[in-house]
């Protein structure tokens, strides 16, 4: 199914996002978690490149692997590292042949080691021009990503927004939102993109905590802000990392049920490659109904 067409008609609407494994082990584990969250019924999983594009052919093959095999729909994750235009077109007559319906198109981060993204001779230097040659060549429902604390390479506030009005012009359907803890600075990015003549649905990026030192480096490499007064609960449980995960767990239930009261389309999770705090949240939003204040809002 297109992501477009389940962000039309589908409640609830959650999506679960992974990163391909390093070994056969690795995938084994990986499709044994996939397998735990199918019967939530997710509306796609989405699964990424490695750091700086180097996992190119596994997600390729997992995405088809995955659609193939469980029967979920599935959005491959591309991005511009390292890549000519002409590895990429390879890249995608390949999705299209494996029949997946579904990219997120993004530039990338710079590969390991590096303090800056540099274009590959040949290659693409935004994620709207590698937005813009799916719109012209290909049949794909295109997502883009957003960021609701600002790009940490954006000169400004304006700037960044003024890229993300790009690449939704170019092509993008729909955007998936970095991770956050703040659901006030999503609201506030939501008004803003809005404003800016944003007008396609924004899916917020949600990633359970459950290893204190673990989130404290995400944040730190994405620029993205821990609320003081869970910073504080965090720091309390430092030396017991179940109260950790359980408060992680507790405080991503919370978020989502407010997100979802106040219109979001749906939440997509930050798995880690792992199921039982997702799988927690998710069952307990489906129970609760949570969703339902927002169905008639949704778009």
């Amino acid at each position: 199914m297109r992501i477009s067409d389940a962000l039309a008609t589908q409640r609830p609407f959650f999506s679960f996002e992974f990163f391909p494994p390093k070994d056969d082990e690795g995938a084994r584990a990986l499709f044994s978690t996939i397998e735990l969250l199918a019967p939530l019924r997710p509306a796609f999983v989405s699964i990424t490149y490695g750091a700086g594009g180097s996992s190119r052919e596994r997600t390729v093959a997992l995405a088809k692997q995955i659609q193939r095999e469980i029967g979920l729909t599935v959005m491959a994750h591309v991005t511009c590292v390292g890549s000519t235009r002409g590895e990429l077109r390879e890249l995608f007559d390949d999705l299209a042949r494996g029949g997946i319906e579904n990219v997120l198109a993004l530039r990338g981060d710079p590969p390991k080691g590096s303090s800056s993204f540099v274009a590959a001779e040949g290659g693409f230097a935004h994620a709207s021009d590698l937005i813009a040659m799916l719109r012209r060549n290909y049949d794909f429902c295109i997502g883009a990503a957003c960021y609701p604390e600002t790009h940490m390479e954006a000169e400004s506030v304006q700037s960044d927004l003024m890229h993300l009005k790009e690449k939704v012009d170019a092509g993008a359907e729909f955007l998936i939102s970095q991770l956050f803890f703040d659901n006030e600075r999503f609201a506030e990015f939501g008004a803003r993109a809005r404003t800016a003549g944003v007008d396609v649905p924004i899916l917020p990026g949600l990633m359970p905590i459950t290893n204190s030192a673990q989130v404290a480096r995400f944040t730190s490499s994405i620029g993205a802000a821990i609320p003081p007064k869970l910073l504080r609960e965090l720091e309390r449980r430092s030396d017991d990392p179940k109260a950790v995960e359980d408060l992680g767990v507790a405080y991503a239930a919370l978020q989502a049920t407010e997100l979802l009261s106040r219109g979001a389309p749906g939440i997509h999770f930050y798995t880690l490659n792992r199921s039982p705090a997702t799988r927690a949240i998710v069952s307990a939003l489906i129970s609760g109904s949570a969703w339902r204040p927002s169905f008639g809002a949704v778009r």
